[in-house]
């Protein structure tokens, strides 16, 4: 193991205790082996809820049945390094693509099948082929209209840094969700620039728990405006618009990392103990009916692949004007290593 592998576990580990409630799982994230030792095994730190609909509908499908590990990204990805070609899991799903970088820079994963592959377009899948995006998810600023007007914001998500933004805004650094938003930061504007906007977040944001915390204390004028990502506020908006009500949302665009299009992955582990049932899974997912669950469902993220289209409520993917990443080279544990200097976590 490299020293720099080394080291993204160390500080990996020193702060997933802070992440193990992630808003995509509420599980323990604990690995043991299935009881049926025919089921696929799937570490997930995917939505709980979608997941569990793929996993119902692949097992009708075909018959073989899925058992989900649940947990954080940070949590399971870090998980599956320690455990090695010893896991007993055979696909690993997450919310964001750093946890997804770990696990292939430890060289665990198998390559995806080219006909999964195919399946999704090349923005949102690792030039190295070695996993595939499975869902999306946009960066936005969730603003109160009461207390700021939609020209008053900033043009940039790097503006939030500025001493004019002192207390007038919020996030959540703790969760996985906003580190990937700090990893488009790192990926397009460089560690000097990312170092100088962490310490002037860490000194003009207010902390929350987690994005839904963030968007509460907007819509009942904590802050202004809060950094969250897009499905939150269309799924409380779906319903009784309860915790957003007073709010509105703002895109950046320009190709700004305020705009950043999170990449939710799924690979499967190159020790996987089903791995034909493995690939079969993840080309499920990618596949039609794995899209039309997720594009149809509850989550509000964004379809990625087989064309298949969002809620139409969601402005389009492509009209988004999201920075151009591989998400492959988002890095995780720089950011973490950042956060921590900065004093954010």
């Amino acid at each position: 193991m490299s020293s720099r592998l080394r080291r993204a576990l160390v500080a990996t580990a020193a702060v997933s205790t802070l992440m193990l409630a992630g808003c995509a799982a509420g599980g323990s994230g604990t690995a043991e082996p299935a009881a049926d030792p025919d089921a696929l095994v799937v570490y997930n730190a995917q939505h709980e809820e979608l997941t569990q609909e793929w996993a119902d509908a692949f097992t009708e499908e075909t018959g073989i049945d899925v058992v989900l590990r649940n947990g954080d990204d940070s949590e399971l990805g870090n998980q599956l390094v320690q455990e090695g070609a010893a896991s007993k899991a055979d696909v690993f799903l997450t919310e964001n693509s750093p946890a997804m970088s770990l696990v292939e820079q430890a060289d665990l994963f198998a390559p995806v099948d080219e006909a999964t592959l195919a399946l999704v377009p090349e923005q949102y899948r690792p030039a190295s082929g070695a996993w595939t995006g499975i869902a999306a998810r946009s960066t936005v600023l969730v603003y109160n209209p009461d207390l700021i007007s939609e020209d008053e914001l900033p043009a940039s998500l790097m503006d939030l840094a500025e001493p004019e933004w002192k207390g007038r805004w919020g996030a959540a650094p703790a969760k996985a969700d906003f580190q990937a938003i700090v990893s488009a930061v790192l990926a397009t504007q460089g560690e000097d620039a990312t170092r100088d906007w962490l310490e002037g977040m860490a000194e003009n944001a207010t902390e929350y728990r987690n994005n839904i915390v963030t968007m509460k204390a907007v819509n009942a004028g904590e802050v202004p405006v809060g950094v969250i990502y897009h499905y939150y506020w269309y799924r409380d908006q779906d319903a009784a618009a309860e915790d957003s009500g007073d709010t509105e949302l703002h895109y950046f665009g320009n190709q700004d990392p305020g705009a950043f299009v999170s990449v939710s992955g799924g690979g499967v582990l190159k020790n996987a103990p089903h791995p034909d049932e493995a690939q079969q899974f993840l080309a499920f997912i990618a596949g039609e009916r794995g899209q039309q669950i997720l594009g149809e469902g509850y989550s509000f993220e964004y379809p990625v692949a087989s064309d298949v289209p969002a809620k139409p409520e969601l402005p389009p993917l492509d009209s988004l004007d999201a920075p151009v990443i591989d998400p492959s080279t988002l890095n995780g544990p720089e950011v973490i290593d950042l956060m921590t200097e900065a004093g954010l976590l």
